[in-house]
């Protein structure tokens, strides 16, 4: 997978693109991520990038210019199966999204910044926008690199126990139960018993108990979702075995 990054201040995409998975997935030729400065294709003597906006306002506007001209010079060396505005009224990005982008093969970032891009740019490049979230960020570089984590953790091989991905909060629908390791016994809290006992298929039953539970309490609004999901299976389930 290759995602290009497009932003004003790429510096502060650096040292998070050198760490972690991202940087495990790159050294195993899983993933390449470009940054892109959008200054290098600014206009003028000063690459200029923004410019205040038409009807006035506080705050300054990405132009179009410097946008349009990097991606299409990109998009003149490759195919792109999604060119990504990261922006606070975009769609909530959530695992099944991240889960969806994993499986693309080249991805485009746009970081907006200041009050955002020209609307131009918008309408015209942007195939999808996105949000981490309901709060305002000084830029889109934050958002693109919590994508770029989520998505890049998805790439098989990029995590040596790839079970692991698969099982986190919210790929069940649910949020993840329980975790604990060595040792058994800590300061006199001790490590439920049925952990201990090494009968997987009880354990199973017990993890997603626990599961339910946690979701249960700290976001019912996930587990309302999940018993409708299992309900909706349920009925197909039956309406199968009786078709039959």
């Amino acid at each position: 997978m290759r995602i290009d990054v497009l932003s004003v201040m790429p510096q502060y995409l650096k040292s998070p693109l050198e760490n972690g998975i991202v940087r495990i997935a790159k050294e195993k030729g899983l993933l390449e991520v470009v940054v892109h400065n959008l200054h290098d294709y600014g206009l003028g003597k000063y690459r200029q990038v923004d410019d205040a906006p038409f009807g006035g306002g506080a705050g300054m506007v990405l132009k179009p210019e410097p946008i349009f001209a990097c991606v299409e010079k990109l998009k003149r060396e490759r195919d792109y199966d999604e060119v990504i505005f990261l922006t606070p009224d975009g769609e909530k990005f959530a695992q099944p999204l991240a889960n969806e982008l994993s499986l693309k093969k080249n991805l485009m970032l746009l970081c907006g910044h200041y009050k955002g891009v020209d609307e131009r740019v918008r309408e015209t490049l942007v195939t999808k926008e996105v949000s981490i979230g309901d709060y305002v960020l000084s830029g889109g570089e934050l958002p693109a690199l919590v994508l770029i984590d989520a998505v890049a953790r998805l790439i098989p091989g990029a995590i040596n126990d790839s079970e692991s991905a698969l099982l986190d909060s919210f790929q069940t629908g649910l949020l993840d139960c329980a975790h604990y390791t060595r040792p058994a016994e800590f300061r006199g809290m001790k490590v439920p018993d049925i952990l201990l006992s090494g009968h997987h298929a009880k354990i199973r039953e017990w993890q997603l108990q626990n599961a339910i539970e946690r979701t249960q309490k700290r976001r019912p609004d996930l587990l309302k979702a999940w018993e409708a999901a299992n309900h909706a299976k349920e009925r197909q389930t039956s309406n199968a075995k009786t078709a039959t």
